[in-house]
C-alpha cells in the first residue's frame, strides 16, 4: 500500500490557506446576517436593495459551502488513507489517487480567487473595444475581439450585454461597448486592458500582404455607489441611435439608444436595454459615472505609487499587452506575463482563461515587488 502522507499533507496546507483567503470565519458569521435579510418579507420593498443583498447572499453562501465540501471530501480521504494504511489494502490506492487529483483541480481553482486583491475585482466589468492603426483590418481585428470576449464569457456562465456597436466603414466595427456581468467579472477582465495587436496575411489585401492591425480595450468595474460624480451638462454630448439586436417591433424603429461622451476624459457609454431615450440616457449617465469614478480611483493610486517610489503592475490605456500572430507562425503572446499559445484560433474563440490567470499572478508578484522596493 503507498504513502500518501505527503500528498494529503499538501492538501491540508492549500485548504488552510484557502480558510485565510476566503475569510471563513468572517464569512460565514456574515452568511448568517445575509441570510436573515433574504428572508425578510419587505426584503423586495427597495429592489435595488434587494439585488445587492441577494447578490452577497449568493457570494457568501459560495464561499462557506465550497470550504464545507473541499473539507469534507479532505477529511473523507484522511481516514480511507489511514484504514488502508492499517490493513495494507492496495485495492484503495485508485479511490484514493482520483479523490486526491479531484481535490487538486478544485483546489487550483478555488485559489485562483486569492488572486483577486483589487477593491472592485467581485463587480460586473463594462468593456469598450476602440479599432486603432491599421484601417479596416484593424476595424475586422476589433469585431473578433467583441466576438473573443463574448464566447470566453458564455463559457464561464457569464451575461454579456452589447450595450453599442459602431460599424466599420467596409467590414467590422469602429467601436464596441459591452457589460458582462457574473462574480469576478472585472477582475478577470483587468487582464485585458490596454494595446492588442494582430499580424496575419490580411483578408482585405488583393495582394495578399501581411497586415499589422491595433485594436484598444478599455475596461472599468460596475460600481453600485460612485459617491460625489457629478457630470456638468456642458461636459457632455450625447448622440441617439437606432437600438439592434433584440426587442421585437420597437427594435430599428425609434432612436432610442443613447450614447454619452465625457469630453474632458473622451470617455464614452452607451445604452439601449430600455424602451425610451429618456431611460436609456439615464442608464448610460450611470455608466459613465462609475467610469470616471474608476479612472479618478487609478490616477489616485498611480500618484500613490509614484510618491512612494514602488513599481505598478497596472499597464498604461496605450499600452500594447499582447500579440497574436497568425502569419508567418502562429502565436499568441501576453507582453506582460510572458504566457502563450500556439492556437491562436482557440484564443480568439475565447479560450483565455490562462490568460487571464497568468496575467492576475504577474500583477500580484509585480505589486510585491514594488512594495518590497
Amino acid at each position: 500500500m503507498r504513502d500518501y502522507s505527503d500528498q494529503l499533507k499538501d492538501a491540508r496546507r492549500r485548504l488552510d490557506e484557502a480558510h485565510a483567503y476566503l475569510k471563513i470565519d468572517h464569512t460565514t458569521a456574515r452568511l448568517a446576517e445575509l441570510t436573515d435579510e433574504v428572508q425578510r418579507p419587505d426584503l423586495w420593498d427597495d429592489q435595488e436593495r434587494a439585488r445587492k443583498v441577494n447578490a452577497a447572499y449568493a457570494s457568501a453562501r459560495d464561499d462557506v459551502e465550497t470550504f464545507q465540501r473541499l473539507s469534507r471530501q479532505l477529511s473523507d480521504v484522511e481516514v480511507l488513507h489511514e484504514l488502508a494504511r492499517d490493513e495494507d489494502d492496495a485495492s484503495q490506492e485508485p479511490d484514493i489517487e482520483a479523490a486526491l487529483a479531484d481535490l487538486g483541480r478544485e483546489l487550483d481553482e478555488l485559489e485562483l480567487r486569492s488572486l483577486f486583491t483589487g477593491e472592485h475585482d467581485e463587480s460586473d466589468a463594462i468593456v469598450r473595444i476602440n479599432a486603432k492603426d491599421g484601417g479596416v483590418d484593424a476595424q475586422d481585428f476589433s469585431e473578433l475581439l467583441l466576438r473573443m470576449y463574448s464566447r470566453w464569457a458564455e463559457r464561464r456562465g457569464f451575461e454579456v450585454e452589447v450595450d453599442d456597436v459602431s460599424e466599420g466603414t467596409e467590414a467590422g466595427i469602429l467601436s464596441a461597448e459591452l457589460t458582462i456581468k457574473g462574480r469576478y467579472a472585472f477582475g478577470l477582465m483587468t487582464a485585458e486592458r490596454g494595446t492588442h495587436r494582430l499580424v496575419r496575411i490580411s483578408p482585405f489585401d488583393a495582394n495578399a500582404r501581411r497586415q499589422t492591425s491595433f485594436a484598444a480595450v478599455e475596461v472599468y468595474p460596475v460600481l453600485e455607489d460612485v459617491g460625489d460624480v457629478e457630470i456638468p451638462e456642458s461636459e457632455l454630448r450625447m448622440e441617439v441611435f437606432r437600438a439592434s439586436g433584440a426587442g421585437g417591433q420597437h427594435v430599428n424603429k425609434t432612436s432610442s439608444a443613447v450614447r454619452l461622451i465625457h469630453l474632458p476624459t473622451g470617455l464614452v457609454a452607451s445604452s439601449q436595454e430600455e424602451r425610451s431615450q429618456l431611460q436609456n440616457r439615464e442608464r448610460a449617465m450611470g455608466r459613465l459615472r462609475a467610469m470616471i469614478a474608476a479612472r479618478r480611483e487609478e490616477e489616485r493610486a498611480a500618484e500613490l505609487a509614484r510618491i512612494a517610489g514602488g513599481k505598478q503592475a497596472q499597464v498604461g490605456w496605450g499600452s500594447q499587452i499582447r500579440s497574436y500572430v497568425l502569419q508567418p507562425y502562429q502565436l499568441v503572446k501576453d507582453l506582460r506575463s510572458s504566457h502563450e499559445s500556439g492556437n491562436p484560433l482557440g484564443v480568439l474563440d475565447g479560450d483565455l482563461d490562462g490568460f487571464m490567470e497568468a496575467y492576475l499572478r504577474w500583477r500580484r508578484a509585480s505589486a510585491d515587488g514594488g512594495a518590497a522596493a
